[in-house]
């Protein structure tokens, strides 16, 4: 059976047990977990009747809800360090350092015009609407431009214009998005959470200064002599920002400053959602070494949330035997 058909079948088990929900987390490149997360709970009977997501999550959810998860498997096993910067299609001005035109289109010949309002299954792409801090569930209208709202990673990726609205990266206010499984309906609620294992991470320094020769060297800027060298420039600059989003072995690139401080930012702000609302079953893939940007790792994280899935079956089929 096809993930098509599987997709499809979805409203035939909910009359025999509790309607069930899956929550898949962000994470960027780790959230290629969700993947093998899915494989596991197919594997064993379980097709999901709502699905929500959040950045990572949401394109994972939405290709699944759609139909498309063979489609984006084997997409993204196949992304190498290439092919990963070609889809980089840098532009200076804008409202991100990414246009994200080459990936929309990608995505687009995927799932086409697909409306979430005529998918087999519950679906929310969760986002965030820019000036206001709204979160914003995404339940109605084009699937291919909910995903892309839920993934634009503010400054990498510009804003996306859904109803009148600027909408970001739903991980801004709801990484996990427990609440809306439940507001869906969802009586049995599966989260599948990417940032549960970094570890060590959050505590207090009390007492912190710095050190001798701490302080950078001054470089001088140089000034361009003529338009070919101020045009060879500019060439330049935009390869060198693509080395800069995929990082280095040195010092912090911008990528790893801006990754990390939004990574810092979404562990907080997950864990006092959870504990706020905790979902029924937490599968917690362990996925902290693979980089955000590490797209090229994808059959690695899918066997890791292959793993995690495993796991947690047990728990799974006892909850919903519980509520039948």
């Amino acid at each position: 059976m096809t993930t098509t058909d599987l997709a499809t079948a979805s409203t035939e088990p909910a009359r025999s047990r509790p309607l069930v929900g899956l929550v898949l987390g962000s994470g960027a490149a780790r959230g290629f977990a969700h993947i093998g997360v899915l494989r596991v709970l197919l594997e064993n009977g379980i097709t999901p009747d709502i699905v929500i997501g959040t950045s990572m999550g949401a394109l994972v959810g939405g290709c699944f809800a759609c139909g498309h998860l063979d489609t984006l498997e084997t997409w993204a096993r196949s992304l190498t360090m290439r092919r990963i910067i070609g889809y980089m299609d840098v532009r200076f001005g804008g409202s991100g350092l990414i246009s994200g035109g080459r990936l929309a289109n990608r995505l687009h010949e995927s799932i086409g015009p697909t409306l979430i309002e005529d998918l087999p299954m519950r679906f929310a792409a969760i986002a965030t609407e820019i000036g206001t801090g709204h979160e914003v569930w995404l339940t109605r209208g084009s699937l291919s431009l909910a995903l892309r709202a839920s993934y634009a990673l503010p400054g990498v990726f510009p804003p996306v214009h859904i109803g009148q609205r600027w909408l970001v990266d739903g991980a801004l206010v709801n990484p996990v998005p427990v609440a809306a499984a439940r507001a869906l309906g969802a009586r049995v609620v599966i989260a599948v959470n990417l940032d549960a294992d970094r570890f060590g991470r959050g505590a207090t320094i009390p007492s912190h200064g710095a050190d001798p020769g701490d302080a950078p060297p001054i470089t001088p800027i140089a000034k361009a002599r003529n338009g070919f060298l101020g045009l060879r420039q500019m060439f330049g600059a935009e390869r060198a920002l693509k080395r800069e989003l995929i990082g280095g072995p040195t010092r912090p690139s911008f990528s790893t400053v801006m990754i990390e401080s939004f990574n810092i930012m979404q562990d907080r702000l997950t864990r006092m959602r959870l504990a706020g609302d905790p979902p029924d079953v937490h599968i917690t893939p362990r996925v902290g070494h693979v980089g955000w940007l590490e797209f090229h790792r994808a059959t690695e994280a899918i066997a890791v949330g292959r793993t995690a899935a495993e796991k947690a079956i047990d728990s799974i089929t006892e909850t919903i035997s519980d509520l039948r």
